[in-house]
């Protein structure tokens, strides 16, 4: 009997590392060569799900070059007719460049990217956004994030990003569209 309880023990032990191990790696998201780091998650008072928010491993939401976002949209039921409305948003702003769109109607699914102009810490940047929208498969919508901030000094760097941008797009979209959209994690998260 000692032999059975000791063998029992060791199973109950790999069973918990394996499981603790398969929690951690749901906190971690592979992508374009990069390993991005759940950094983020809240509940949104506004679109009533949780949002997680992805950086690479020393920057957070205040500092980053790249990001990855999971939103669950719980009361959203229209893929389609919410990035259509994105699109109106996005082209109505003075600070964004509408890249492409795309929308399957088949599948219920809508893929959009764009540019947007900011500014941290007095360094100006192009933010560069790709977002999927699909139905949630029990509820509401479900979009997926890839960003990257391009920063820049001067009109010849803006001339070389703007390229670069045009060369990639089709690309990224591409990697976006054909990525499944990993699980919501519920719960608060807040890393700097």
């Amino acid at each position: 009997m000692p032999k059975f309880t000791i063998l029992a023990l060791m199973l109950l032990l790999i069973v918990s590392i394996f499981a603790f191990n398969q929690i951690a790696k749901a906190e971690e998201i592979h992508f374009n060569n990069d390993v991005f780091t759940l950094k983020q998650s809240s509940m949104s008072a506004i679109n009533k799900g949780y949002e997680n928010e992805y950086f690479l491993k020393n920057e957070n939401a205040d500092n980053w070059t790249k990001m990855i976002g999971i939103y669950y949209y719980p009361e959203v039921s229209n893929p389609i007719k919410f990035a259509d409305k994105e699109c109106k948003n996005i082209e109505g702003n003075d600070i964004n460049v509408l890249l492409k769109y795309i929308e399957n109607k088949k599948a219920d699914k809508a893929a959009l990217s764009y540019l947007q102009n900011g500014s941290v810490n007095g360094r100006n940047f192009f933010e560069y956004n790709i977002f999927k929208y699909e139905e949630h498969p029990e509820k509401g919508m479900m979009a997926l994030r890839y960003a990257i901030r391009y920063f820049f000094n001067n009109n010849d760097e803006i001339t070389t990003l703007a390229q670069k941008v045009k060369a990639e797009n089709d690309e990224y979209l591409t990697k976006i569209i054909e990525s499944p959209i990993p699980p919501i994690v519920e719960k608060d998260i807040n890393q700097q």
